[in-house]
């Protein structure tokens, strides 16, 4: 993407990385136009709302954008009227480039890189104005060469079933080469993820349901050869159209600018022709009936006038062959609860409850969890004596879920393959294709 334009509603006057504790990790100011001490306005203005502060705010005639990433705030200020759409996506943008070059956005590599990200800063921005914000624009004019981190663990888990020449999932997160691409293996890395959104009733059933997947794609390969991707023969876009049973319905889709779809309709290809660093092939929203990963089901007992049990199971409806990771499940109890106790059932391997008497709130974590297995939790509650247990029954929940399941997706949507259109003699291609199924809002009522 290349900006060149003299007007003020362009302008970026500062950008700054912050840590989470408020610390100044990068900070440039392009147009030396606004006071210095602006990331600690920033701080202590976002530190001051007890959730998450609004994207964009003024203070004092300067308007503030961030985005929040791995736990930093990435901030572009300036004193014109930037449209907000345009501030964010320049942010988006230049993390996206930084995290290309540097593997990974946290606070170690930002601090390990900063001559390497100054450097891409002052080739992106130009006295504030964009002129570069893609990764293949600035390579070749960046002389630093990345510093890697090791050790660096992503939240993505690595099932013990997975065969030992699988690859694991922090090789996605090395940096692009600046340098001899000799010394770079030549693969492509592509990753389908999926989260799911799901609202359950009181008996189990879902009443609202919703998938958003993309498919993502971190390429390696020299000279960065023409790609084609297809997918299932069964793909239907739109509600309206029709398919056959069991087609897979797109509600729908769009594509990267890099991908060309004139044979999508015919036969489900996409060509390829990919930029350097990591970008989206394709978003799509599912809103049709599926098969829920995981049901849950609730019962709530009052034993007496003071005291209640509530009962709880959670199903795992997949393949006995796949294995879900960090099942944590959340929900309230009643304000006026004096005691609570959480009991498992005997010999329930990897399993944790914890109760937070502050917040009222009791948290179950399931480090794995095989498909087709049922997962019970009881749990009574004990009221204080003025209580009235009909009413503090309603306060129980709602009852939250978060899961990953790696090599699994709800929505059958599948890579047929993954073709290079030219090859190389002599220079094989890795190509690797993983499937991960996410939690987004999946709630039960109670």
């Amino acid at each position: 993407m290349c900006i060149r334009d003299s007007k003020n509603y362009l302008m970026l006057s500062q950008f700054f990385v912050l840590s989470a504790r408020g610390d100044t990790i990068i900070n440039r100011d392009f147009r030396s136009d606004l006071i210095k001490n602006t990331p600690e306005i920033f701080f202590r203005h976002v530190k001051s709302f007890k959730g998450d502060a609004p994207p964009i705010f003024n203070i004092d005639g300067i308007n503030f954008a961030y985005l929040k990433r791995s736990g930093l705030f990435i901030v572009g200020t300036t004193r014109f009227n930037v449209a907000p759409s345009f501030i964010l996506e320049v942010l988006v943008r230049m993390t996206k480039c930084i995290k290309d070059f540097c593997g990974v956005v946290t606070e170690e590599s930002i601090r390990k890189n900063f001559v390497l990200i100054y450097e891409i800063l002052d080739e992106m921005i130009d006295f504030g104005t964009p002129q570069l914000l893609a990764t293949e624009s600035v390579k070749h004019l960046i002389a630093n060469e990345p510093i890697t981190i090791d050790g660096y663990k992503p939240i993505s888990y690595r099932p013990s079933f997975l065969m030992k020449d699988t690859i694991s999932s922090t090789a996605a997160f090395r940096p692009v080469s600046v340098g001899d691409q000799s010394k770079q293996k030549n693969e492509i890395f592509v990753d389908l993820f999926e989260k799911i959104s799901v609202l359950f009733n009181s008996s189990g059933f879902a009443i609202n349901s919703m998938i958003e997947g993309c498919i993502q794609m971190k390429s390696y390969l020299f000279g960065n050869p023409e790609l084609r991707l297809a997918l299932n023969d069964d793909l239907v876009i739109g509600k309206s159209a029709t398919g056959n049973l069991g087609s897979i319905v797109l509600d729908d889709c769009n594509f990267h600018e890099c991908v060309n779809f004139s044979e999508f309709e015919l036969n489900r290809t996409l060509k390829i022709k990919p930029p350097d660093g990591e970008f989206t092939v394709m978003n799509y929203r599912i809103t049709n009936d599926f098969q829920a990963p995981f049901r849950i089901f609730p019962y709530i007992d009052e034993v007496s006038s003071y005291k209640l049990e509530l009962l709880l199971k959670v199903r795992a409806c997949y393949p006995k062959d796949i294995t879900a990771s960090h099942l944590v499940i959340k929900f309230q109890v009643p304000k006026v609860t004096s005691s609570c106790h959480n009991e498992l059932v005997k010999g329930a391997k990897d399993q944790k409850v914890d109760y937070n008497e502050n917040t009222k709130t009791v948290q179950w974590t399931v480090k794995s969890v095989p498909g087709g297995v049922e997962l019970t939790l009881k749990t009574k509650i004990s009221l204080t004596s003025n209580a009235n247990s009909y009413n503090a029954r309603k306060e129980i929940g709602p009852i939250s879920t978060n899961f990953e399941i790696p090599m699994f997706n709800v929505s059958n949507m599948q890579i047929k393959y993954l073709r290079v259109e030219k090859q190389e003699k002599g220079k094989d291609q890795l190509k690797w294709i993983r499937y991960i199924t996410q939690s987004s809002s999946y709630v039960c009522r109670t």
